[in-house]
Parts: C-alpha cells; structure tokens; sequence
C-alpha cells in the first residue's frame, strides 16, 4: 500500500500525457515495471523469511504428527528446487544482458538492475533449502515440528 501513492501520480500523468497530448515521459513505463519487479521480488524474499508464502493449507488436517511434517518437507524441497531453477536461469538472464550490453533508464547497465532476479531467487531457495533440512531433521529425529 506504501508504495501505491508514490508511483500512482507518474502512472496516472502518463496515462494523461498519452492519451490527451500524444507525449509521455520516456523513462516512466521503464522504471514502472523495474519498480514493480523489484517490490514483488523483495516482497517474495520477505515472505519467504517466516514460511508466510500464499499457500492452501488442505491436507493439514487431514496429515497430522509426522504426515504433516512429511508433507512440508516435500513442499519446501519443492519451493527450493523451483526456486534454485529460477534463480539460474535469472543468472543466465542477467549474463546475456551483461554480455550484449543492454541499457535501462537512457543509460544504467540493464544487468545490474536485473540482479534482483538471480539473488531474490536464490535468497528464497536457500531460505527453503533450510525448512526443507530442518523438516528432515525433525522426522528423522522422531518428532513432530512445532
């Protein structure tokens, strides 16, 4: 919600620009969807600290003690493996647009904005890397998780 205030006067001037004077501001529909990229990648890893991803909880009530356990350590290895695989192919992205040279915003090296792509990623992957390692211990161990 914090951010809606600030970007919706450039958003809603170049909607008005475009559409009533024929002109716009070059940059703007460029740094919108940067913006956007980064708040969602940002707000993913924020998620992904406490497990608070968007989920459907069916099967906890249906798996409980060490099921349910069993069921989150498949999902969480799941999440990292997705992650991982993106992560790689957002470090291949950011590769290629190092190595062609492309550029953002009249001028700023398009690779070092994209970074946010390779490192979200990855950030989330390790983040369930660990729940998935932590969940095995748990059921190796003989218990139920908390």
């Amino acid at each position: 919600m914090g951010l809606l205030p600030k970007t919706l006067p450039v958003t809603a001037g170049q909607i008005l620009l475009r559409n009533f004077l024929n002109i716009g501001f070059i940059w703007s529909d460029e740094a919108l969807r940067l913006l956007v990229l980064w708040v969602a990648v940002a707000g993913a890893v924020a998620a992904s600290r406490g497990d608070r991803h968007i989920n459907i909880p069916i099967f906890d009530r249906f798996l409980p003690g060490p099921w349910g356990t069993l069921k989150d350590v498949v999902i969480h290895g799941f999440t990292a493996a997705i992650c991982g695989v993106v992560a790689w192919h957002g470090a291949l992205y950011v590769w290629s647009s190092q190595e062609f040279g492309d550029l953002l915003l009249g001028g700023v090296p398009a690779w070092i904005l994209q970074l946010v792509l390779p490192v979200g990623f990855g950030l989330i992957c390790y983040r369930y890397a660990l729940f998935t390692a932590r969940g095995l211990s748990v059921l190796l161990r003989g218990r139920t998780a908390a």
